[in-house]
């Protein structure tokens, strides 16, 4: 069986045991109480007693709780047996509009929300593909790059708010930035998927354009209002 942990930089924090194993043990040498009598002698035949040790279990049982806590946030997995994935050779970005007028509500609760909802099924439906996703409004950005790990695109994708990027609508710089991060993909076929509920009144990229550059590099682009 195998283990990785997701967040190994947590183990970092083990470094803070060792100040508070060395003030412990400070304090235990200098923590003496004194006690006046003519002589020690009779005290060396005695042996010391369980309850000496036993004092320190607190600390140790202390030190042990921090030590889980700190494994728990590194987040270990295991996996003991191998998985073969046969792909279909697609790659896919939704380019999805995030401007002001996706916050009209004929959609439930809106149209952002309805077209994210859509979005997360689709890529339910398709486990093998690696998929990305790019927000525009009055810009575009990467939210993110080509992936097989669709549980971070959903949970990137539940992240997206209007509000984000400059309110606008900027169709041409949204397809032109899915199409910057998909042309050089080795798959064979490349899509990309325009959500968009607007007419093109921002950016330097005319939506022509940006779908004459992905005729270009072989991408398919796919508008759905």
């Amino acid at each position: 069986m195998n283990y990785t942990f997701l967040h190994p930089q947590y183990f970092l924090l083990l470094l803070l045991l060792i100040p508070m194993i060395a003030w412990y043990i400070w304090k235990q040498n200098t923590a003496h109480a004194t006690l006046q009598i003519s002589s020690i002698r009779f005290f060396s035949l005695v042996g010391k007693s369980r309850k000496t040790y036993l004092r320190h279990l607190p600390f140790v049982f202390r030190m042990l709780t921090l030590i889980f806590i700190i494994t728990a946030l590194a987040r270990p997995q295991s996996s003991n047996q191998l998985r073969n994935v046969t792909t279909e050779g697609i790659d896919i970005v939704v380019s999805l509009d995030i401007s002001g007028s996706m916050q009209a509500m004929d959609f439930q609760p809106n149209r952002l929300e309805a077209a994210k909802e859509v979005a997360i099924e689709f890529i339910k439906g398709r486990p093998n593909d690696r998929m990305g996703l790019v927000i525009f409004a009055a810009e575009s950005f990467t939210q993110c790059p080509l992936t097989l790990d669709h549980n971070v695109l959903t949970n990137l994708f539940r992240d997206v708010k209007i509000g984000m990027l400059e309110d606008g609508t900027a169709i041409g710089m949204g397809l032109a930035t899915a199409v910057n991060r998909i042309k050089d993909s080795d798959a064979q076929s490349k899509v990309i998927i325009l959500l968009s509920d607007g007419e093109n009144n921002r950016g330097q990229i005319a939506p022509l354009t940006a779908a004459e550059i992905a005729r270009t590099f072989g991408v398919r682009f796919i508008p759905l209002a």
